[in-house]
């Protein structure tokens, strides 16, 4: 009874010691080191301890503009990290020649150690439980006037639609879905005529980093008057991919043409089909004003005519014509050279001008399911 007495207190000694030494070592971490202490900030505004999210060239912007507003003399900034992806993406190119302190994804981080995230491209959803660890919440400055544009791809699908107004809205991020969070600033931004895809990036960029640095300047006050998005206007913006650069004559205008080269080129060619062959279209030239020698003939969308006195090609689309310079197929070919290497020999054949070998094929496959996602309203 003595010796079973005796390991009895034993046990309870040695298991209350146990589990403090657990919680101790869950405290400390298992090298028994104490972490180092963040406390909350005593103010409610600037200089902000900034955890900054991001990837690519569009991003690099907002970072370069609060890198500086460390130094400058209203120090919106106090310190600087930077969270990025995997490989050699411009923002963790930027942080490494700023010596910017670099986190990988996911972020190992404890609560007020940051008082406020700030995304822009970064691409990945944030879960809730690390926006809770940011005081102020995560900001996200996107390309467009929310709520249209909601999406990983609003720049192009500005262009790609003809908008001539646009802009950049700074929100509050939601933990579950892409940008449907409350708006605390947003600026308008006109689009100048035949402006591209990259030209309009360059301009929001420097507009969205602007934007910015304005909202931090008085976060706790924009925080209290933020905006709840609407759906009213909502349209969602897919990322690009090879299915939207297929040109379907007989239903796209010369100015639909005009607005998916701007959008697309610089990364994606404008397709179409040649004899069965895929053709990229390149050097767009916009719409052409062409006189064929047999005006009886009435030509169909698809229809091509070589223009020698522009050398383009010119193509006939759903009301009227558009004009290319130059032509991938196997290898890059000027409009005279396509004429006398396939158009011409063709024509000398003399088949009824509207037999599928003198017509640019339209390819429809995946534009219907492209359509009914774009259409969508999140």
């Amino acid at each position: 009874m003595w010796t079973t007495g005796i390991m009895g207190a034993f046990q309870k000694v040695f298991s209350h010691f146990q589990r403090g030494f657990m919680q101790t070592m869950r405290r400390t971490g298992s090298d028994g080191m104490q972490p180092r202490p963040y406390s909350l900030k005593s103010s409610s505004g600037p200089p902000w301890r900034l955890l900054f999210f991001g990837s690519d060239h569009f991003a690099v912007e907002s970072l370069k503009l609060l890198t500086a507003s460390r130094s400058c003399s209203e120090r919106i900034v106090e310190s600087l990290e930077v969270v990025t992806l995997s490989g050699d993406v411009p923002v963790k190119m930027f942080a490494q020649e700023n010596h910017l302190p670099i986190h990988s994804w996911p972020p190992k981080i404890v609560k007020g150690q940051f008082d406020v995230g700030v995304v822009v491209s970064f691409g990945c959803l944030i879960h809730e439980s690390l926006i809770k660890k940011f005081p102020y919440g995560i900001l996200n400055v996107h390309p467009s006037l929310l709520p249209r544009w909601r999406g990983p791809a609003p720049i192009f699908h500005t262009i790609l639609h003809g908008d001539t107004v646009t802009g950049v809205t700074i929100i509050q991020i939601h933990p579950n879905r892409f940008d449907v969070g409350p708006i605390l600033n947003q600026e308008l931004h006109l689009i100048p005529d035949n402006c591209t895809a990259d030209e309009l990036g360059e301009a929001l960029a420097a507009k969205g980093a602007y934007l910015l640095i304005d909202t931090l300047k008085s976060l706790s006050e924009r925080l209290v008057q933020k905006l709840e998005q609407s759906n009213a206007g909502a349209r969602y913006a897919p990322k690009i991919n090879t299915s939207l650069s297929w040109i379907v004559w007989e239903e796209q205008t010369c100015d639909q043409i005009d607005c998916l080269y701007r959008a697309l080129s610089s990364r994606i060619p404008l397709r179409t089909t040649w004899m069965g062959k895929t053709i990229k279209l390149l050097d767009f030239v916009g719409k052409c004003h062409i006189s064929l020698s047999d005006e009886l003939r009435k030509p169909v969308p698809g229809s091509v005519t070589y223009q020698k006195e522009s050398n383009i090609l010119a193509v006939c689309c759903k009301d009227g014509w558009v004009g290319f310079k130059a032509v991938l197929l196997k290898k890059r070919l000027t409009a005279t050279d396509f004429y006398n290497g396939y158009l011409h020999q063709t024509l000398q054949r003399k088949m009824p001008y509207q037999t599928a070998e003198v017509l640019f094929v339209s390819r429809k496959e995946g534009t219907a399911s492209h359509q009914k996602r774009e259409n969508s309203v999140w």
